[in-house]
């Protein structure tokens, strides 16, 4: 065993598993618990045998590890395969290579494995926090391969840290130049990274307590950018799918979309100025198709596609962030020609009994109005006059549901009455559906954007009415009508129940200034960080570079690249020779070193590699007689330098070392000259 640590200095050991900590951290909320613990386990058990309390396993018990650290993972992938399953097990295989790491060459192994890690985060985090991570994770590990090549070396950690920190500036131009020149095509094919892990967000079915739920989260849900002024509050709804079948007390769509082979990465939408009447829309990941709009919008980006129902869909589902671009027709024209026999089945079906009491009122309201506006302003008028409450905290829904929300129980949250509502439609005979998105917004720091949030997912109706095609009626508007006009805190000051769970959410203390400061300037950071550095992608690059003169064209970025790598190689190697040239060195001592070479070169005393500097004056010396003491001298002094420093610290006295240098081209040219050297003292003698 301390043969192995030797090879393997602690110092450097522990470097390494810091840096392995940092690279896992990016992954720590779709990792599996037990797998983190297995690898922090594994980890302990490679330093606790470094320090000698125990031995590291055997071939055979390393085999039979990991056997049963592979089989535990197979069984609960349960068979599914995608990037994310298979980057988690590559997260695996790296806590059990610490039990391989025996000397230096298992290191040099694990190192390039950890920056191959680093790489992989890439695909699930992007973000900028997430990002300074990822470097420090890989800064760690570079440092840990410096002190494993100078273990004895005093103060190694921090020299290392030095010279990284040297390298990293040395190279930042030229992959900042990279990154903005060299031209950024796409894949011709592309892989999904989600293995059907849930996210946060908008579902393809809506229960009654479905989206009061998605209510108490604080994610993100997307940011939208305008060409011109930011839509009033109660105009922003987000319309993202349309929900048309009751299955019992659950609503889904009827229609599910056909299944679609893999397609090509999207195109973003470019970095080029917005349209009065257009906005963008970063979204943040959801692993679906679906995205979300405002009405009477028309698809400008290419990644985005029209689907029945005025809806959007990208062409591949949003495994990553994704940018697309629409605007608003601005007519609000509606579809009025009609429904067709099938599409009037699809909208006014119902199940075959239960409700009774809420059919009765249909039933009652129907008789009682002239057509179906006014039976919809009636069911309004009873939602906004009677006792009926917006709540966080809704009552679970009993079989019959609806009749208990309507007459008994009167709480709910924006699911239940647009459920509710849209059931009453329907058995009044007009055709409606239930439509799920967001509703709100608030604005980003500077009123640059819109950020949408979870806690403004909302669900509302849209009513067949002749004449006017589908109508939004959206029954939460009677009841809170602060809902709509102001947001969901507001609506919900007096219960409460805002992110009442949430108790680490900065959007909770959002009434604080300084933390909704701080909170919008982080979030600004990362928008500009998504939009201007993960999102440059090539559509965006050529607008980009499109600003620039000479409107250069993806051929021409290539060329212009090449010319600027070209350059950049040649400044450098140009720097280097005459750096090399000149023997130019920091260390004054190694400089003066170099002089003395020269002058001992021009009188035919060529330095040899590995001569000792006493090799050198003796040998030159021998050469030349009268130049054997300060010869001598310089060489002692170089000695000295380095191999007895002085403890006080000082710095070699350069003015001696000159005067050395002087008097011995002096006594070299006396002796190799001696008529000029005896004309330069009768020179002086005469002045």
């Amino acid at each position: 065993m301390s043969g192995h640590r030797e090879q393997l200095p602690s110092r450097a050991l522990l470097w390494l598993m810091v840096g392995f900590g940092l690279l896992v951290l990016p992954q720590w909320d779709r990792l599996p618990p037990w797998l983190i613990a297995v690898c922090g386990l594994l980890a302990a058990w490679r330093w606790f045998a470094q320090q000698g309390s125990i031995r590291l396993p055997g071939r055979l018990l390393r085999f039979g590890v990991m056997l049963a650290t592979t089989a535990v993972y197979l069984a609960t992938v349960q068979g599914r395969f995608s990037v994310d399953t298979a980057s988690s097990f590559f997260v695996l295989a790296v806590g059990l290579k610490w039990l391989e790491t025996r000397s230096s060459r298992d290191f040099y192994v694990l190192f390039f494995i950890l920056i191959y890690l680093a790489a992989i985060n890439f695909l699930f985090q992007q973000g900028i926090g997430w990002t300074l991570v990822n470097l420090a994770g890989v800064v760690v590990v570079f440092i840990g391969l410096q002190v494993l090549n100078a273990p004895d070396l005093k103060g190694a950690s921090m020299a290392g840290s030095r010279r990284l920190g040297m390298m990293l500036l040395k190279t930042a131009p030229i992959v900042v130049l990279l990154f903005v020149f060299f031209p950024r095509m796409e894949p011709l094919w592309s892989v999904p990274l989600a293995s059907g892990k849930a996210r946060t967000g908008i579902s393809d079915t809506m229960t009654p307590g479905s989206i009061s739920d998605l209510a108490q989260s604080s994610e993100r849900a997307f940011r939208a950018t305008f060409g011109s002024e930011i839509p009033a509050h109660p105009d922003r709804y987000w319309r993202g799918l349309i929900l048309d079948e009751l299955d019992g007390d659950t609503w889904r769509q009827s229609q599910q979309p056909p299944f679609e082979r893999l397609a090509r990465v999207d195109l973003d939408p470019g970095v080029s100025e917005l349209k009065s009447n257009e906005y963008e829309i970063l979204m943040d990941p959801t692993s679906q198709r679906w995205v979300f709009a405002l009405s009477d919008s028309v698809p400008v980006s290419d990644n985005i596609v029209p689907a029945p129902g005025d809806l959007f869909r990208l062409q591949r589902p949003a495994d990553t962030t994704v940018r697309y671009r629409l605007a608003l027709a601005g007519d609000g024209a509606s579809d009025t020609g009609g429904l067709s026999p099938e599409e009037r089945r699809r909208f006014l079906q119902l199940p075959s009994s239960g409700n009774r009491r809420t059919r009765a009122l249909a039933d009652t309201l129907r008789q009682a109005s002239s057509g179906p506006a006014e039976l919809i302003s009636r069911f309004l008028n009873r939602l906004n006059t009677g006792d009926y409450y917006y709540t966080l905290r809704p009552p679970a829904m009993p079989v019959n549901g609806i009749d208990s929300l309507l007459f008994d129980d009167r709480r709910g949250f924006c699911a239940h009455y647009a459920g509710a509502m849209t059931f009453l439609l329907r058995a009044a005979g007009i055709p409606s559906r239930v439509v799920v998105g967001y509703q709100g917004g608030s604005p980003g720091a500077d009123n640059e954007y819109l950020i949408v949030r979870q806690y403004d997912a909302h669900a509302w109706v849209e009513a067949w009415l002749p004449g006017s095609g589908w109508v939004r009626v959206d029954p939460t508007g009677a009841i809170a009508p602060e809902r709509i006009e102001s947001g969901l805190r507001e609506a919900m000051e007096e219960e409460g129940s805002f992110l009442e769970n949430e108790w680490a959410s900065a959007q909770r203390y959002g009434d604080i200034a300084l933390v909704h400061w701080a909170s919008l300037k982080l979030d600004q950071l990362n928008y500009q960080w998504s939009r201007w550095v993960v999102g440059y992608q090539g559509q965006s690059q050529m607008d980009l570079m499109s600003r620039l003169p000479g409107n250069f064209s993806l051929r021409q970025l290539g060329y212009v690249t090449a010319g600027l790598i070209a350059a950049a190689l040649l400044v450098a190697g140009l720097i280097t020779l005459v750096r090399q040239g000149r023997g130019r060195s920091s260390d004054p001592v190694q400089r003066m070193i170099g002089r003395w070479h020269r002058l001992l070169q021009r009188y035919d005393v060529e330095p040899r590699s590995g001569e000792t500097p006493d090799q050198l004056a003796s040998r030159a010396g021998q050469a030349h007689p009268a130049a054997g003491k300060p010869l001598q001298a310089f060489a002692a002094m170089v000695n000295n330098h380095y191999y007895k420093p002085s403890r006080s610290g000082k710095r070699p006295d350069a003015d001696r070392m000159r005067r050395l240098l002087r008097a011995t081209r002096q006594a070299l040219q006396k002796q190799n000259n001696p008529g000029r050297a005896s004309q330069k003292g009768a020179g002086k003698n005469h002045s």
